[in-house]
């Protein structure tokens, strides 16, 4: 008689995240860019703060995405401060300079609602047509269109 052993899923993704797992080279350029990010925006004027993001790192530039073309100006003026402002870190000393970008955030737009409005004697048409439909899958979706008509005794 074997007896088998559950494994936990935990221990497969911490071994992926963490260590030397596949996964883990990603996990560490997240926290560092967090760690970047958090940062500078302890060190930004208040108004600028929120309009900050650390995007990535590449060839020794440090993305900064901004949502409006004046912060963007402002970063360019400010680079050699946030410069040295990122190598205090340890982490962040072969970062040689910023690739500075717009990336404007749009509200999510909800679309509008497309309320169905069928008229009563329409459908009842269509619920005559359906009573002589022998087809069970057109029958069904018959009904279902009639059952849009705006009655005023179901309201």
């Amino acid at each position: 008689m074997s007896i088998k052993v559950k494994r936990s899923r935990a221990q497969p993704m911490s071994r992926l995240l963490g260590g030397n797992g596949e996964l883990a080279p990603l996990m560490r350029t997240a926290r560092l860019i967090g760690q970047a990010q958090q940062h500078l925006r302890e060190h930004l004027p208040a108004e600028v703060r929120e309009h900050l993001f650390v995007g990535g790192y590449r060839d020794g530039k440090l993305t900064l995405l901004t949502d409006r073309a004046v912060w963007l100006t402002w970063l360019r003026y400010e680079q050699p401060r946030l410069l040295e402002l990122l190598h205090q870190l340890p982490e962040f000393s072969a970062v040689s300079g910023f690739a500075l970008k717009v990336r404007p955030v749009r509200p999510l737009k909800v679309p509008p609602r497309q309320v169905r409005s069928l008229p009563v004697p329409a459908a009842d048409e269509i619920s005559a047509c359906a009573a002589d439909v022998e087809d069970p899958r057109l029958k069904g979706a018959l009904e279902r269109l009639a059952s849009h008509a705006e009655r005023n005794d179901q309201r």
